[in-house]
């Protein structure tokens, strides 16, 4: 996952968050990235004022799961 035209890739908190946001741009897939795996990898993430989380990229070995429907 790259952050293409945006300065960061931007990740939620938890799947209720990512669900809110991703349905604002159509049907929204979640996909669950093994965070602590890639902190530990050396890999940098920063937290915004409004909870938001930001890397600059996720290799695909760290994306764990693919939520493709939502309730």
């Amino acid at each position: 996952m790259r952050k293409m035209s945006r300065n960061h890739v931007h990740l939620s908190k938890d799947w209720q968050t990512a669900l809110g946001v991703g349905k604002r741009h159509g049907k929204p897939v979640v996909l669950t990235i093994d965070c602590k795996e890639m902190a530990q990898n050396g890999y940098k993430f920063f937290l915004s004022a409004n909870g938001v989380w930001f890397t600059d990229s996720v290799p695909a070995k760290y994306i764990a799961e693919r939520h493709m429907d939502y309730p």
